[in-house]
């Protein structure tokens, strides 16, 4: 037998493991992702190794053996140099409720209340309009590395593209630009941060309820000194996004600098909010449109129920950062960031600086906002 065909046997035999529902170990876990890196296993082994291990479903120990993994052999790593710690708030996907880019709304809101945010986000892959071709409409340049070091740098905000394989070129651009289903790669690869550890704060949405509890546990593993993870429900608590939700309660795991983890469930009226519908909140299924959508939030031309989730969403950015005192304070910065135009010259400072000429993006922006 040739070791190429023990390798694929022994591959097989955990695979096998896997559906039948057994547990495997952390460095189990961790070479049989760092043999998908090196594609040392045929196309239909990975999948089945992907698919029987999301079906079991991953024990903390498989996740974190899957993140050394991919963190080791998959990402590049880049130094980012800040006055302080940086912060992202970059979500799982493979939910069910599909909105327009919340989360890109509050990070350039926390970015014009002082927060450094660098992001590790991706284009739409389970979702309709993912962060990365909404803030490529606007005008941030997402296909050049060099440019997101300088933009988190000298704009307090940038951009890791996670499907550009500059920063991933083995395995996660690969494997996500491929499947249509939620893994393993959807609870890792928002921690697979390319500035890993400077990002020591953490917001993350996350695809279920079930999941906030874990996802917290393995942020807690890999040494974040804070963290805020949460699931938001529709009104009748059948559908969720990987966001804090205004037309239904969300379900709230923050993981304290001293290790503990604190669990809460949260409304939009219990933070001061009218609760609406997901009519309200929903993506059009259209990238430009949905671009349009974020950007009348952030210029102020949309003062409704986008801008209520977009402020709720903003709010946990300032919370971990010490630049807001609870939730409901966070969510009156954020408002008052968006209404004296603190949020739409941070965009403006965004798309100059993640770009290699100065004039692009801005150009690209200023015909966005003639169309409001």
């Amino acid at each position: 037998m040739t070791p190429e065909e023990e390798r694929r046997r022994q591959f097989g035999a955990i695979v096998v493991r896997l559906i039948r529902g057994e547990e495997i170990g952390r460095a189990e876990a961790r070479d049989c992702w760092r043999q998908i890196c090196a594609e040392e296993q045929p196309d239909l082994h990975q999948g089945a190794f992907i698919a029987a291990l999301r079906a079991k479903p991953e024990t903390l120990e498989e996740v974190v053996g899957s993140f050394e993994a991919l963190y080791e052999h998959d990402t590049v790593k880049i130094a980012i140099d800040t006055p302080e710690p940086t912060i992202d708030n970059s979500g799982t996907g493979a939910d069910t409720l599909k909105t327009f880019n919340i989360s890109t709304g509050a990070s350039i809101i926390a970015a014009a209340c002082g927060a450094y945010v660098a992001r590790h986000a991706s284009r739409a892959v389970s979702s309709n309009c993912g962060a990365v071709d909404v803030i490529e409409a606007l005008g941030v340049d997402v296909d050049t590395p060099d440019v997101v070091k300088q933009s988190v740098e000298q704009a307090g905000i940038g951009v890791f593209n996670a499907l550009l394989s500059a920063f991933h070129p083995k395995a996660l651009m690969r494997v996500l630009s491929q499947v249509r289903f939620g893994s393993t790669i959807n609870l890792v690869g928002p921690l697979l941060h390319p500035a890993m550890p400077t990002p020591s704060y953490k917001v993350m949405g996350v695809p279920s309820v079930e999941a906030v509890d874990p996802e917290t546990q393995l942020v807690r593993e890999l040494g974040y000194r804070a963290a805020f993870l949460m699931h938001g429900l529709d009104a009748d608590g059948d559908k969720g996004m990987d966001e804090l939700s205004t037309i239904g309660p969300s379900h709230v795991a923050e993981l304290r600098p001293n290790g503990a983890i604190e669990h809460s469930v949260v409304t939009p009226e219990s933070l001061g909010l009218r609760r609406a519908r997901y009519e309200d909140i929903a993506s059009s299924r259209d990238l430009h449109r949905d671009a349009l959508t974020l950007l009348r939030v952030i210029a102020n031309a949309d003062v409704g129920p986008r801008q209520d989730v977009v402020c709720l969403n903003a709010a946990p950015l300032l919370y971990l950062t010490g630049r807001a005192a609870d939730l409901r304070d966070g969510i009156g910065k954020a408002r008052a960031a968006i209404h004296d135009g603190r949020a739409l010259e941070k965009l403006r400072d965004w798309v100059t600086w993640q770009n290699t000429d100065h004039q692009t993006g801005p150009a690209k922006l200023a015909h966005m906002l003639a169309q409001l």
